[in-house]
């Protein structure tokens, strides 16, 4: 391709609604432009690099039996009532009514359509297992897009579905994709991080995430290298040691004026943290049937509340955190809260399960500037419900031998879900067994953003002057720069660019009427792994300059060898990255604890 007859240009600014470090590399790389919040157009470079990741995930997901489909974006409501996510996922759905007010939904994902496919393709576990996928436009209405690709609201997902007749076929391609993504990550030059983490609203209940390690990640993980525990922090367990005590002290109330912090109460008593006790209040949404309801929260002092588990525990569909007036009606003051005293009836009380096992805790009085201290749990509070709603932190002992966590951040590449019969049951998805029986279909989902995907990898490659793709992505394999507007350096550029095509190389033209100074700073931009220059000086030298991309040793080669140097250079790049292959991560070599 000519850059003279190329559509789109290179940026020597990021736009201002660039907001981290992949999305300001692809809108001065001439990759992507912003429509709207969470709306992008794929200019012609990215559109290259987005079909060469989906084609390595058509790969993958080939090599371990996939059979592509499509499914439509637009689902009629009536499959989401059946499954009964239309009235437990929220504005994130996009639904909306055709001219004869029917309701219908714009894909977040595609479990109802398989399920229903499966009503009428799936008769006989002689057709079972089966695994199909396709590349797919989803639609999710986010309420905050941020980070360019990494969380938009229109997107590219692979996502692929296996039917089984029990759950040891359901492990068995469960494995296969999480090995499979492990190898889809390598070939794009990403170390991919399988962690434990939420099933959400896909429900099911066991569920992996695929990350890539960053500090701009959005997602918190705890991982412990010596161990190999790697779990999304929401999920995330730890042991938890409780503080040594030989004896219960007595209940004793002790003036504490404006200490109203853990930290500030803490100090004034001459205690640790862990020697205190943390009260936190929500306001916990139960459905439609059931009227929104205070939960009063205990965690050790020198802890965070996990929000998630504590939505788990109480079985709430949503949480928000409760405002002062709501703490104040159950008689309890913010800052000095506490269970002792508290009408049960008019709170959901929730404590963490180190809590019993916490003595001698100083804790609120329920009234300003008043603290206990000696508080024990049975003796002098209790909970309506005891569970592990402490959050995980940083030094925290990890669950397999007590080694220390360590709290990293993270972007979701992929994920996959052990969805068992929880939508077959619910739509009907069945098969007949050899003794006749009507059993559901086990069912897996799994997915890759492909956006996201391209996303990550501009974040892993790139520098200070642009993006440096790896070969598998790079929308090229090599740019052929030209600093000649005329005669032999013309001449033999043109005449190379020609054989280039004819030989079946990726090549990306700098034709262009400008400055040497421009065109090698765009080619920085823009990333393509490798660069071959003719000028007078590399004729003068013998041939064409080639090497890697901003790289300081170039070789020339002669112009009857050029060609075939450049096809070397393409192949060394693909066989530095196949190296990556070599020590993947597997399902059987992961951690007992940490991935099961």
């Amino acid at each position: 391709m000519r850059l003279s007859k190329f559509f789109g240009e290179t940026l020597r600014e990021a736009p201002s609604e660039s907001d981290s470090a992949s999305s300001q590399m692809l809108a001065r790389a001439g990759y992507v432009r912003q429509l709207a919040a969470g709306l992008y157009s794929y200019l012609p470079l990215a559109h290259r690099s987005l079909r060469k990741i989906e084609q390595i995930l058509r790969e993958e997901m080939d090599a371990i039996g996939g059979q592509e489909l499509c499914m439509p974006v637009v689902h009629p409501a009536e499959i989401w009532q059946e499954s009964g996510r239309w009235y437990d996922i929220g504005d994130e759905m996009g639904r909306f009514q055709d001219r004869k007010g029917r309701d219908l939904v714009l894909a977040l994902t595609h479990e109802e359509v398989v399920a229903t496919l499966c009503k009428s393709e799936i008769r006989s576990y002689r057709q079972l297992p089966q695994l199909v996928y396709h590349m797919q436009t989803k639609f999710r209405d986010e309420l905050r897009a941020r980070g360019g690709l990494i969380r938009v609201r229109e997107f590219v997902m692979k996502d692929s579905y296996s039917l089984d007749k029990d759950m040891e076929g359901l492990q068995s391609q469960y494995v296969a994709h999480y090995d499979a993504y492990h190898r889809i990550g390598a070939r794009l030059g990403l170390d991919l991080v399988a962690v434990k983490s939420d099933p959400g609203m896909m429900g099911g209940k066991t569920a992996h995430e695929f990350m890539y390690l960053t500090p701009v990640g959005e997602d918190s993980l705890a991982v412990c290298e010596e161990t190999g525990y790697a779990s999304n922090l929401d999920v995330a367990m730890f042991q938890k040691i409780p503080e040594s005590s030989d004896s219960q002290e007595p209940l004793t109330r002790i003036h504490t004026p404006g200490q109203s912090t853990i930290a500030k109460v803490a100090k004034f008593c001459g205690v640790s943290k862990r020697q205190t006790g943390k009260m936190v209040f929500f306001m916990g949404d139960f459905g439609l049937e059931h009227p929104p309801r205070l939960i009063a929260a205990c965690i050790r002092g020198d802890m965070e509340i996990n929000e998630l588990q504590l939505r788990y525990a109480v079985k709430a569909q949503a949480l928000r955190p409760a405002e002062a007036d709501e703490i104040t009606a159950i008689g309890c003051v913010p800052g000095y809260a506490s269970f002792c005293d508290i009408d049960p009836s008019k709170a959901l009380l929730v404590a963490d399960d180190l809590i019993p096992q916490s003595a001698n805790l100083v804790v609120g009085a329920n009234e300003k500037d008043w603290h206990y201290t000696g508080t024990n749990y049975g003796r002098d509070f209790t909970a309506d419900i005891i569970a592990p709603i402490a959050l995980a932190y940083d030094g925290a002992p990890d669950p397999i031998d007590g080694k220390p966590l360590r709290i990293v951040r993270g972007i979701e590449v992929g994920n996959i879900f052990q969805l068992g019969t929880r939508y077959s049951d619910t739509m009907g998805a069945t098969y007949t067994d050899e003794t006749g029986e009507e059993l559901p279909i086990f069912m897996g989902s799994y997915g890759i953003g492909v956006g996201r995907a391209l996303a990550c990898v501009a974040e892993e490659h790139s520098d200070d002057y642009g993006l440096d793709l790896p070969i598998s992505v790079a929308p090229y394999h090599v740019i052929l720069v030209s600093l000649g507007r005329s005669g032999d350096v013309h001449d033999a550029a043109e005449n190379l660019y020609f054989e280039l095509l004819n030989s079946g190389v990726e090549v990306l033209y700098d034709d262009r009427p400008v400055s040497p100074g421009v065109k090698f700073a765009d080619a920085d931009l823009r990333g393509i792994p490798l660069r071959c220059t003719v000028s007078s000086r590399s004729l003068g030298r013998g041939g064409v300059e080639f090497g890697r991309r901003r790289s300081k040793d170039l070789d020339i080669i002669p112009l009857d060898d050029a060609v075939k140097g450049i096809q070397e250079g393409i192949t060394q790049c693909f066989r530095k990255l196949q190296q990556r292959l070599e020590h993947l991560p597997t399902w059987a070599s992961r951690s007992k604890d940490s991935q099961s």
